[in-house]
């Protein structure tokens, strides 16, 4: 622990960062420092790796306060010992001159103080009040409690949002979040039988991909694999099945009637439910991505969850592959747009997709960006353009200048998570301690700081002073969190379904009703379904990290053979993507399993994102062989 003295009064705190985060603001007269061994301190050394979901734990070695190795720290519960690639070597983009390393203005010559530019932010939010919005992506626990606080009571604004597009509504993540229906990342080894659908762990969460193949070689785990896209995975799967691109509805509503009446849904369906009506223990692994279809898509997978009986199941459940690193943990501190924190009900706001349409609109007058950068990594760039060209003030917490910096009123640095004293949760609900082992550069003050210090220029008084003060009101403002503290969460974490406070969550609404399934679209002649994906090397990992540059993904369209031949192209040709007007441009890559009419195109690569083409949902393109 931290001990000195404040104003000549005694100041004790647990010291776990930078002496001047867990001081009162103002002059230290003095200071000693006092340790206690207890028996899990040579765990609580490593941290955890938020460079994915699979949130694995980590150690780092450091020199001259920069990191210049992270290795695994073992953690059966969470990775099992591995780490990938982005985990081990993606450390050497925290150096990058595209580095933040100071808060800025717009249109100021230099770099702007962090009272300056503090001013300067409360003054738009300030002006916008209730207009406002927010949306947060790379944050932990107590950046995003202390984000949507800052928006519901400092601004009167329910708008905030922590996923890129449309998402699961509250009463379906209640439902999902139930512990006995939850999941957990151990129960992969012990399967009888493995439902992938909606993602493809490779990209999404690399560690669970192997995991899967070791329950399978090890544990004779069968697998099934249902995904619009094909995976790494189904070369070992007992039962693949291809749905088109927004079809996950559709397939979960068959499979959990092929269940119910004994083999008797959809014939792609039926293969999948035998497999798993035979298993004893069932694990479903299933993708964020889902729930952009709407409500049926999550109704549908409970039911599936219901029919299969995972609740009267031990060591079975649902294990949710997100979108971002700590989006269960952002989702369960209140930053959604319909439930506060704990899930708890609330005034109904704009989630992402809605608060860009109203920014466009002029309805909403400023916006907060938190660790996110909508002009690549969300659905329809070119609506994001002009949504930020169309705000009053736009606010942008970031580790590294982008397009979305470009256009930002006030800019915040961040710190990477070798900086950053906090916490996260595990898809599996796991809570885990991100611990600070090198200096910030530059300027770079703790995200919970300067929320905390923009809440008091709006005039709201957090009374937060350090960040065990901020996890303490983190605990208290979420209930199934309460009581937990660093002893409890350790070297490897605590899951909260385990502790008598998940009795807690709250309860969800009444159901609304069966899924529905989408409706039917007549294809064009030549336009292909789009489908995409989140390829794991595409941004800053490999952009401004010189030993992973050389995995720097450029645009690839995956056709069929078929498709290919009806098109004239073959594979490495180059060809246009087109859509209502916008095009991309891409190479051509041959998948035999690749349905007809339906073609893939990555996000978040430096040229020919696919999120220019998207714009909201599933569209249809036409694919040009590109001029010789």
């Amino acid at each position: 622990s931290f001990v000195g003295t404040f104003d000549d009064r005694p100041y004790v705190a647990p010291f776990h960062g930078n002496i001047t985060d867990l001081c009162p603001v103002g002059a230290l007269t003095s200071y000693t420092y006092r340790f206690r061994a207890r028996p899990w301190d040579i765990e609580q050394a490593g941290s955890v790796c938020t460079l994915c979901p699979s949130q694995c734990n980590v150690s780092f070695t450091v020199r001259d306060e920069q990191v210049k190795r992270v290795v695994a720290r073992q953690n059966p519960d969470v990775d099992d010992g591995w780490l990938c690639d982005r985990g081990r070597y993606g450390f050497a983009m925290f150096g990058a001159e595209e580095r933040m390393t100071e808060p800025r203005l717009r249109g100021a010559d230099g770099a702007a103080s962090w009272e300056e530019t503090i001013a300067a932010a409360a003054a738009g939010l300030g002006a916008a009040g209730a207009a406002s919005a927010a949306i947060v992506a790379d944050a932990s626990n107590e950046e995003g409690y202390l984000l949507q606080r800052l928006m519901r009571e400092a601004l009167g604004s329910p708008h905030i949002d922590s996923r890129p597009a449309r998402g699961a509504g509250r009463d379906a993540l209640v439902r999902l979040a139930a512990p006995e229906i939850s999941a957990q990342v151990r129960d992969i080894d012990s399967a009888d039988a493995i439902l992938l659908v909606g993602a493809d762990p490779l990209h999404g969460a690399s560690i669970l991909d192997l995991r899967i193949r070791k329950a399978m070689r090890r544990g004779g785990a069968k697998l099934a694999v249902a995904t619009d896209r094909p995976t790494t995975l189904d070369g070992g799967a007992e039962a693949a099945v291809r749905y088109a691109p927004g079809g996950a509805t559709l397939f979960l509503s068959e499979l959990a009637a092929a269940l119910r009446l004994g083999g008797q849904g959809g014939d792609a369906a039926a293969p999948v439910a035998e497999l798993l009506r035979g298993a004893e223990n069932v694990t479903i692994v299933w993708g964020e991505r889902i729930g952009r279809e709407g409500e049926g898509a999550l109704r549908a997978l409970l039911d599936v969850a219901a029919a299969l009986g995972l609740a009267e199941k031990e060591r079975s459940g649902l294990l949710e592959i997100p979108e971002v690193a700590n989006a269960r943990g952002l989702r369960e501190v209140g930053c959604l747009p319909d439930a506060g924190p704990g899930l708890a009900e609330t005034a109904a706001g704009m989630g992402s997709e809605a608060i860009r349409a109203a920014l466009e609109a002029g309805e909403l007058k400023a916006v907060v960006l938190f660790g996110v950068d909508p002009l690549r990594d969300f659905p329809d760039s070119e609506a994001w353009e002009r949504a930020l060209e169309a705000a009053d003030t736009v606010i942008a917490f970031s580790l590294f200048e982008n397009a979305t910096t470009a256009r930002a009123d006030v800019v915040f640095p961040l710190e990477t998570f070798a900086e950053k004293d906090g916490t996260v949760t595990h898809p599996e609900g796991r809570l885990q301690r991100v611990r600070p082992s090198a200096a910030r550069p530059g300027d770079v003050r703790a995200g919970w700081r300067a929320l905390v210090e923009l809440a008091a220029a709006l005039g709201h008084e957090t009374g937060i002073q350090s960040q065990p003060e901020a996890f303490a009101a983190v605990g208290a403002a979420v209930p199934f969190y309460a009581g937990i503290d660093d002893a409890e969460i350790a070297g490897r974490g605590v899951r909260w379904q385990e502790r008598e406070a998940a009795a807690a969550l709250p309860k969800a609404g009444e159901d609304a009703g069966a899924p529905a399934s989408p409706p039917g679209e007549e294809k064009p002649e030549f336009a292909f379904r789009l489908g995409t994906y989140r390829d794991m090397w595409a941004g800053p990992i490999t952009e401004l990290n010189p030993p992973l540059r050389f995995l720097k993904p450029e645009q690839k369209v995956e056709l069929s053979p078929a498709d290919a031949e009806r098109l004239g192209v073959k594979c490495g040709d180059e060809v246009t993507v087109s859509q209502n007007g916008t095009s991309v441009k891409a190479r051509v890559v041959l998948r035999e399993r690749v349905a007809e009419g339906v073609c893939f195109l990555a996000e978040g690569v430096a040229e020919g994102n696919a999120n220019a083409l998207l714009n909201g949902g599933p569209v249809q393109v036409e694919i040009r062989k590109a001029a010789s």
